[in-house]
């Protein structure tokens, strides 16, 4: 443990489109654009996250779907 932050593998968008579900929290969706989780906090603040955010409660939420249709123009 010692401190040191382990560091996700990004996802494929085959895994992504097979695996994950309708909507996922922001660090799971920062991996898949292979940002740290404070920089998707960061967008989501300021509105410029590539993907769709909703708010559920007092959960921030990104919508699989359009990180999907996101990570589909990057490619």
């Amino acid at each position: 443990m010692g401190g040191r932050q382990e560091t996700k593998r990004r996802p494929t968008l085959a895994e992504i489109k097979a695996t994950w579900p309708p909507a996922v929290d922001v660090s799971t969706a920062a991996t898949a654009f292979g940002m740290s989780r404070s920089k998707a906090y960061d967008l989501v603040a300021r509105d410029e996250f590539p993907a769709k955010v909703a708010k559920y409660g007092g959960r921030i939420m990104v919508i699989t779907e359009s990180l999907v249709r996101a990570l589909s123009v990057e490619d």
